[in-house]
């Protein structure tokens, strides 16, 4: 039986050396693939992507002639309106408000800005004193708002966001937040609601505003308030078809915008009327 010289020998542990590493090199690379296949965040990313250019072909397939795209906003807007607004809460962080009165795309750009200010009779939002004093610099006009808390006494709720809000003239006019019932019943929210409204009304001479959802309106405010200028909120839309009747003033038309200056996402309004119909309805 012959017998391998040393040549063949080596020459063969080297070819087994390289197949192994071969070997090891591809199972390293399928692990790698297995592992980024099975992550979570693999499949939130790819989720994403097909779910938002689902929404981006799906929207231009059934295109409004007044709601369109605007890309530096990152939402579409509805464009049969003039006005347009954020509003904003600790939720933003610190805003760099001239960033925010110099972005524009076409006409669109935020005219005025809603500042939540308290909540409940205790809480003052971190960031109000600065977002109250930073954007009317930069020439945007603003308003403040109070989240309700349906539970507490509306009149003690009145008390404590005067105390911190200093309306001026040409303001917005205060706007009471009411959106859910905190284990109360509709009537007794009602009862608070309107002890709010009333005492606010009184110290301002401007009647506040109330902000709610169209489905929280439809179940708990639906003929109650009728007096009130309404802030709705229902997101991507081109127009509130549903709301068509009530006696809105601003629509919240998306929670996902995105402004310069602001590093977080941003809801985006519009007041349903001109220049000449918003300025009518400043604190004077």
């Amino acid at each position: 039986m012959a017998t391998p010289n040393k040549r063949s020998l080596k020459k063969k542990s080297v070819n087994t050396k390289k197949a192994k590493s071969d070997t090891t090199y591809w199972r390293f690379i399928v692990i790698v693939f297995a592992l980024i296949l099975l992550s979570p965040f693999y499949y939130g990313y790819v989720l994403n992507f097909f779910s938002s250019t689902w929404q981006w072909l799906r929207d231009d397939t059934g295109k409004h002639p007044q709601y369109r795209a605007y890309k530096s906003f990152n939402i579409h807007i509805p464009t049969q309106y003039k006005l347009h607004g954020i509003d904003v809460s600790y939720a933003q962080g610190r805003i760099d408000w001239t960033k925010v009165k110099a972005m524009k795309e076409d006409s669109v750009h935020v005219s005025f800005a809603f500042i939540k200010a308290t909540e409940g009779i205790l809480k003052v939002d971190p960031y109000f004193k600065r977002n109250w004093r930073e954007a009317p610099k930069n020439g945007i006009i603003c308003g403040a708002y109070h989240f309700m808390r349906a539970n507490k006494n509306g009149l003690w709720q009145a008390r404590f966001f005067l105390q911190n809000v200093s309306m001026e003239k040409g303001d917005l006019p205060a706007v009471a937040d009411e959106e859910t019932l905190d284990g109360t019943s509709p009537e007794n929210m009602r009862k608070q609601l309107q002890a709010f409204l009333t005492l606010v009304e009184n110290k301002t001479h401007t009647k506040p505003i109330i902000y709610t959802t169209l489905s929280f309106y439809a179940d708990y405010l639906a003929g109650f308030f009728n007096d009130y200028p309404l802030w709705i909120a229902h997101y991507n839309q081109p127009e509130l078809v549903e709301g068509r009747h009530l006696n809105w003033l601003f629509w919240q038309h998306s929670d996902k915008a995105r402004v310069g200056g602001i590093y977080h996402t941003v809801d985006f309004n519009v007041f349903k009327g001109d220049s000449t119909a918003f300025q009518q309805m400043l604190v004077r």
